[in-house]
């Protein structure tokens, strides 16, 4: 399904060429902060700019262009195996560590460092759980960082998805702001509001913009062999997230999509069998899954409420997509938009709180077919 990232020098990593550029510069000037923050939307390739930044800053025969890739540092990092080079991420399980998941996380990285949270816990066997940084992976941190280099000239380590630290985050506050020498942190994050002041205030922030079109469909051309026409209507659809276009790129049709137009119909003919047998269904997919089809249910409300204002069709959605949402125009205005998309931002709320799923998704189906059914009345 993704591409195997083997090396992941900065060459490997899609656009970014300005901030590559930064990097080189920085790291040939030895000034690096100690604790960097790379914040930016999902499938931007932010991780895989962190294990680019990792693999040049321990490289041993570097150039100003990029890392060798041949040298035995480069080897090992590609191997996500130096010695020097740590990493936290989410888990799920009272006292498990990342160590635990270390070698399903080289796995996932191997097939893609674009991937989502998502399809990483439930590569480890999540489903109903939700993930999290916890109290043994902050202590666990600290042990490994207070131990001297093995080999390279620093220690690294890169934290994807610091969010689910909450409030243990506490507990990194003193290493972070003084570090052992020569110890460098990368936090790789996205919602940067769900991350404490205090550990925010200690870093330094990279910005990472999401991907464009253009770099997208190079990408998809040159490494999943795609032709020019259907690699510009892949990224236009994907909307900056090169790990949508890799799943677009491999299905002919996105399982959320129809996953979500299904349950409009559903709503729309408001048949309390067909919901109930859709909510049974749907309720066992998982906290994870759920919250990754809210994340696509609002993505269709933004781009329904483009092509009313605009009426244009070049929005970023499928084929089969676009036609329910032609059809919608008819149904669908600009009141009830925003009903629907309230509706789905507080589904994603209680879904985060552990509501149950069968109650919770009842519930905003017999609302949603009342706004659906709202705007008949009116006509």
């Amino acid at each position: 399904m993704f591409l195997k990232a083997k090396n992941m020098q900065f060459k490997d990593v899609i656009g970014h060429d300005h901030i590559k550029q930064q990097f080189k510069e920085m790291i040939a000037a030895d000034r690096m902060p100690h604790a960097q923050l790379f914040i930016g939307p999902q499938g931007c390739g932010k991780l895989a700019l962190a294990i680019a930044f990792a693999q040049y800053v321990l490289c041993e025969q570097k150039t100003a262009d990029d890392a060798c890739g041949s040298c035995a540092a480069c080897t090992k990092v590609a191997k996500l195996a130096h010695p020097d080079l740590h990493f936290s991420y989410p888990t799920v399980g009272t006292n498990v560590i990342s160590t635990s998941f270390l070698s399903e996380w080289r796995t996932a990285i191997d097939e893609s460092p674009y991937l989502n949270v998502n399809q990483w816990l439930q590569s480890i066997g999540a489903e109903n759980k939700q993930g999290n940084i916890n109290k043994g992976e902050c202590v666990s941190i600290i042990k490994r960082l207070s131990l001297k280099a093995f080999e390279g000239a620093y220690k690294i380590l890169i934290m994807w998805l610091p969010e689910y630290l909450g409030k243990e985050g506490n507990r990194l506050l003193k290493l972070i702001e003084e570090p052992p020498e020569r110890t460098l942190f990368v936090l790789v994050a996205e919602n940067q509001h769900l991350i404490l002041n205090t550990i925010l205030s200690r870093c330094q922030i990279v910005k990472i913009n999401q991907l464009n079109d253009e770099d997208i469909t190079t990408a998809l051309v040159e490494r999943k062999g795609l032709d020019q026409s259907t690699a510009e209507s892949i990224a236009h659809m994907a909307s900056g997230d090169f790990n949508e276009a890799l799943n677009l790129a491999t299905n002919n049709e996105n399982d959320n999509a129809t996953l979500f137009l299904d349950w409009m119909r559903k709503c729309y003919k408001g048949n309390g069998v067909e919901l109930v047998k859709w909510v049974d269904k749907f309720s066992k997919i998982g906290r994870e899954n759920q919250k990754h089809f809210l994340a696509y249910a609002l993505h269709f409300m933004r781009e329904y409420m483009v092509l009313k204002m605009t009426g244009k069709s070049a929005i970023r959605l499928q084929d089969k997509e676009l036609s329910t949402a032609t059809n919608l125009t008819k149904v669908i205005e600009f009141e009830q938009i925003e009903q629907i998309t309230s509706l789905f931002n507080d589904c994603t709320y209680y879904v985060e709180r552990n509501a149950n799923p069968k109650v919770l998704f009842l519930d905003a189906s017999i609302q949603l077919n009342k706004i659906l059914k709202q705007q008949i009345a009116v006509q």
